[in-house]
């Protein structure tokens, strides 16, 4: 047997590298098996044609042959009518189809049984349906589907009948912009149901950002299996935006797993016309402050913005006609009985008015903008919270709406824990 020779004193160096090597391995095992194992399935090519799923035609023929073939010109017609087509011969029908689709299909000697899908050239097809279907599309979404289960939440991780129904999807004819991605390698660990609870614009705006889309929608499949090879019950939600918007929601049985693939495929088609309606409805319209550089004021702080500017221009334009200095015009603004503007320094406001104070905060990271966003917000008298410009990494602001004065402001952050500086009429705090 060989011997390896060691010597038998190491320099400190030496040994620090050697720990941090052995240290390493585990920690690189285990990331590599987070993204390692079958769990993409890349989307099929989205195509412009026009398909009409879910179709049941129940006929009978001579032979199957025949049968067969007289249950897809039925299909063909229902699927025509379905889409509101007008009235034509089933040779016109026929130019018009491209591809049937079998969903499900029961073959007898003289019977032919089955659920189809009709495919329709858009070219052709559109000489007819005329330009109906050419409506404006919707920004670029990024598509989340989760399933839920004894439990557990589930988007990439592995493989699901959820996700697969999405991938197997054809968006072509749909107003929705569908970002649909794989779910393999990285996107597994960067799009998770942990980050459909995320509210932090910076985070999602990250995400975002990686798959060119503007916002985000999110079907929900909630499955209860009843017993072992029984009926499968689902509950699929339509929800949209960082904040989890719902938009609605139904309920769908299948009688086995076996049915399980055939009532997720309906699902995701009513979904896709949820979707399609909330964009018709102006519903699905892109958050503001997604977009990098482009942070707005909430609703109650541009009012009350907008109210001081206006009180002040009055005010100004008073002083004018009555010949006032603007030194003498500022010393008014912060007396008793006047309108409310921008912090007044030392004197509270009204009873009954809120105040308007810019707060600046230091940022180093994600999560200490949300946890001094959140302190302040839930600070007593504190009527709303703003925020004006974000630096993670440095220091962003914000507007404070408070009902008294900048020192009872400062006293009630302090009460929230946060470290407050006073600097005129301007606060500056930290964690």
């Amino acid at each position: 047997m060989r011997t390896l020779n060691l010597p038998s004193r190491l320099s400190p160096k030496a040994l620090i590298l050697a720990l941090a090597v052995v240290g390493a391995v585990p920690f690189a095992l285990a990331l590599r098996a987070q993204v390692d194992g079958e769990r993409g399935i890349p989307p099929i090519a989205a195509s412009t044609d026009i398909e009409v799923g879910g179709v049941e035609v129940n006929v009978s023929g001579d032979t199957p042959e025949e049968a067969r073939q007289e249950g897809w010109q039925e299909a063909a017609r229902l699927a025509w009518k379905k889409i509101g087509g007008p009235e034509l011969s089933d040779s016109q029908l026929q130019s018009l189809v491209s591809a049937i689709v079998i969903e499900r299909e029961q073959v007898g000697p003289r019977r032919y049984v089955a659920r189809l899908g009709v495919v329709f050239d858009r070219t052709r097809a559109t000489r007819y349906l005329g330009n109906q279907s050419e409506a404006q599309r919707s920004a670029p979404l990024l598509m989340v589907p989760v399933t839920m289960s004894a439990g557990t939440q589930l988007v990439y991780e592995r493989r699901n009948p959820w996700q697969r129904a999405w991938a197997e999807f054809q968006p072509g004819a749909s107003r929705i912009n569908y970002v649909r991605p794989a779910g393999s390698g990285g996107e597994s660990l960067l799009v998770t149901y942990g980050q459909t609870t995320r509210r932090s614009r910076t985070w999602w705006r990250n995400v975002l950002d990686q798959f060119g889309a503007a916002d985000v929608i999110v079907p929900i499949a909630d499955l209860r299996y009843t017993y072992p090879g029984g009926p499968v019950e689902g509950t699929f939600t339509a929800r949209y935006g960082p904040d989890s918007i719902y938009l609605d929601s139904f309920e769908m049985t299948a009688a086995n797993s076996e049915e399980l693939p055939a009532m997720l495929g309906q699902a995701v088609q009513r979904l896709d016309r949820i979707f399609q309606n909330a964009l018709a409805a102006g519903r699905l319209q892109p958050d503001p402050t997604l977009i990098s550089g482009n942070v707005t004021l909430d609703r109650q702080i541009q009012i009350l913005v907008d109210r001081a500017r206006a009180v002040l221009a009055q005010a100004q334009a008073e002083s004018r006609s009555q010949g006032l200095s603007d030194r003498e015009l500022e010393l008014r603004q912060g007396e008793p009985g006047q309108a409310v503007t921008d912090a007044p320094v030392r004197t509270p406001p009204p009873e009954g008015s809120v105040a308007l104070y810019s707060v600046q905060f230091a940022t180093p990271d994600p999560a200490s903008f949300d946890a001094v966003l959140a302190a302040v917000r839930g600070a007593e008298g504190v009527r709303s919270a703003g925020v004006r410009s974000t630096a993670i990494g440095g220091t962003s602001a914000m507007t404070v709406g408070f009902a008294g004065s900048i020192a009872e402001l400062a006293d009630a952050l302090r009460g929230r824990g946060l470290t407050v500086q006073q600097s005129g009429s301007a606060l500056t705090v930290s964690r």
